[in-house]
């Protein structure tokens, strides 16, 4: 791992930035936390201030820089804004929806804009499952299309993968398709239910650990990287798991950045507000994407003291303030648990996780009556 990487100071500065540049999509995906729609906004930051906001990325010297949307080809700037980043020195990733609109010519247009790793979805082993996912019939092929296209021409790709409950049936054949692609890192999203996303899709704590087993066992032989959004537990059975390995006389051996591209794998701890930064369409700066709470507006106040100062962003790298059995968790500092599945079930972003399976040493767990009575929250769409 690069020790520049390794060493970052997270109340300093990110290390992942998303800038969302439209909310326009002409999917209807049925997890999306931005329920996005086919129109853009007519408040999105215009293309100045998009490089403006580029610079300020650069000035922080964030490793991680990724435009999302929405769908961000529906914005006619976007291989001028990737070839800004280019110029000032940042490596750029993009996650473009799988539509008509992502043809063999953009994919080559992105590459030689500059582009360092396309971010495609596979939500499904077979196009049935991922087109109903995705809500448009042809999603699934044109993934596939999008992938050989980029490998063709040397494109690094980074597959994302939302489990919830529409699809866990399929995780080993989903993990054996993925397994069969040649990509750079396979990043695993688990369901915050906003948006779009709905409760009854989210998968319970035990069903969180038997992914986690999958892809833990999975990272010690495939010849990409894997990660988890929206999991920061996995960094847990990950120490626990190695940890039983070396008691049982195993040769462990750590693998980091597999990929010949690797930007660079976080450190732990990196959690929503904490090494993490979201930038909306509309210049709203976010903790991230799944946890809906401004810390204010790029166009009144720069990124670097909105990310650094704000009383949002300051608390959630509070650890101190993490409540439940997070806040009496010994893992606390690698993991933390997701701050935006908390805010979502209960409206408080220092809650405990709502889907951990561990409790921590000598914690006793409330009463599951008292643990849930704020459910309401994100049953009331709040």
């Amino acid at each position: 791992m690069n020790p520049q990487i390794n060493a970052i100071d997270f109340n300093e500065r990110p290390f992942i930035a998303i800038w969302e540049v439209t909310q326009a999509c002409d999917l209807a995906c049925v997890h999306c936390r931005a329920s996005a729609q086919p129109d853009r906004h007519p408040m999105e930051l215009s293309t100045d201030e998009g490089k403006r906001l580029i610079d300020q990325i650069a000035a922080l010297q964030v490793p991680v820089f990724v435009l999302t949307g929405g769908d961000p080809i529906k914005r006619p700037d976007l291989f001028e804004l990737i070839g800004h980043a280019r110029s000032a020195g940042v490596r750029v990733s993009l996650t473009p929806s799988a539509t008509p609109l992502l043809i063999r010519d953009i994919v080559i247009r992105l590459k030689e804009a500059g582009l360092a790793r396309l971010a495609v979805s596979m939500d499904g082993a077979i196009a049935e499952t991922h087109d109903a996912f995705r809500g448009m019939t042809g999603s699934f092929a044109q993934t596939l299309n999008a992938i050989r296209w980029a490998n063709k021409i040397g494109l690094p790709i980074q597959i994302n993968t939302t489990f919830s409950r529409r699809n866990i049936a399929e995780i080993d054949t989903i993990a054996a398709l993925i397994e069969s692609l040649n990509i750079t890192l396979w990043s695993v999203f688990f369901l915050v239910p906003m948006g779009r996303g709905k409760l009854d899709d989210l998968l319970n704590a035990d069903e969180f650990e038997q992914i986690f087993a999958k892809i833990y066992s999975l990272s010690k032989t495939v010849d990409f990287d894997i990660k988890t959004t929206e999991a920061q537990h996995y960094r847990r059975l990950i120490l626990q798991q190695r940890v039983a390995e070396r008691k049982a006389g195993a040769e462990i051996s750590v693998t980091q950045d597999k990929a010949a591209d690797a930007i660079g794998r976080a450190p732990r701890g990196l959690n929503d507000g904490k090494g993490f930064v979201f930038i909306s369409h509309t210049g709203e700066v976010f903790p991230s994407g799944f946890l809906p709470m401004s810390a204010g507006n790029i166009r009144q106040q720069g990124l670097n003291s909105l990310y650094r100062e704000s009383a949002l962003f300051r608390s959630l790298r509070d650890t101190s303030k993490l409540e439940g059995k997070c806040g009496a968790c010994e893992f606390k500092e690698i993991c933390g648990g997701s701050r935006a599945r908390a805010y979502a079930l209960t409206g408080n972003p220092n809650g405990e996780e709502p889907c951990c399976a561990y409790n921590p040493k000598g914690y006793v767990p409330l009463p599951p009556s008292v643990k849930w009575a704020s459910n309401l929250h994100v049953l009331q769409g709040a």
